[in-house]
């Protein structure tokens, strides 16, 4: 069992810092570092790499913020509008953060008229740097606990004053570390097959995200919503894995009826 502890800002002097915003930016630098340090090896363009990652993270902030007003707490915001700028107030979606992520991601590449199987090996780039960054993020989750869990005695819990509890940062935080190492094993023969990394690590954290928040707190105030049983996570997860099993059957389907001899270039 992990003894409960909190660290919510560090002072010095007249300067207070957030702790989770602080690890949350350490996290999206790690991810920029990461992706133009590995683009510079495989002779892709450091400023498309830029690109995708600024406009990136301008659309995962507006996203995660969007989908936490309409899924989380939309009769709060109905009653109250200008508390959906009051982003300081607290209240974002990390699910949210990714679809908004994408859109914006997808729009540079149309404004950069970029093909698709020119802009897959950025794709998997910044995926592969994504999820050390998506771990140092989620550590700052942990030290603040804003995403407490069910009651247990598993040994990963963390002895909350009312009880241990499982922490759903720490967990997302593991599992991001655990991507990252599946994706690094495989890495040359993903490098085979440009989107694959993309599409297999977000399946896996489909999956384990979903099986995740069954594990959230279901007791305490400020619970997740549910609709039909499940978080709106647990819903957007589900589609997120339809769409991406789509897309992975569709490109083997298209590669077996390439009969030109070329291999299809997809994902």
């Amino acid at each position: 069992m992990i003894p409960y502890f909190e660290f919510h800002t560090i002072n010095l002097g007249p300067l207070t810092i957030q702790v989770w915003g602080l690890l949350v930016s350490l996290g999206a630098l790690t991810t920029l570092w990461l992706s133009r340090r590995w683009a510079k090896k495989m002779a892709l363009s450091s400023d498309i790499i830029l690109d995708i990652f600024a406009w990136g993270l301008v659309g995962g902030l507006a996203g995660a913020r969007i989908f936490y007003v309409i899924f989380y707490e939309p009769a709060f915001f109905l009653a109250q509008p200008t508390e959906i700028f009051k982003v300081w107030h607290g209240g974002a979606s990390s699910l949210g953060a990714l679809l908004g992520a994408a859109v914006a991601i997808w729009a540079v590449a149309r404004a950069k008229k970029i093909k698709l199987k020119d802009f897959l090996p950025y794709l998997d780039i910044m995926t592969l740097a994504m999820w050390p960054g998506w771990a140092i993020g989620r550590v700052g989750c942990f030290l603040i606990h804003d995403h407490p869990g069910r009651l247990s005695d598993f040994f990963l819990t963390v002895n909350f004053p009312a009880g241990a509890r499982h922490d759903l940062g720490l967990y997302e935080s593991l599992l991001a570390l655990f991507i990252f190492v599946v994706c690094l094993i495989f890495y040359k023969k993903f490098l085979q097959h440009p989107g694959r990394l993309f599409v297999v690590s977000f399946l896996i954290y489909a999956v384990a995200r979903f099986a995740l928040d069954f594990l959230r707190a279901t007791d305490l105030l400020g619970a997740d919503i549910r609709y039909a049983s499940l978080t709106p996570a647990q819903w957007g997860m589900a589609v997120l894995f339809l769409g991406l099993t789509f897309a992975l059957l569709k490109s083997k389907i298209g590669k077996q009826k390439n009969t030109s001899g070329e291999v299809a270039y997809s994902p």
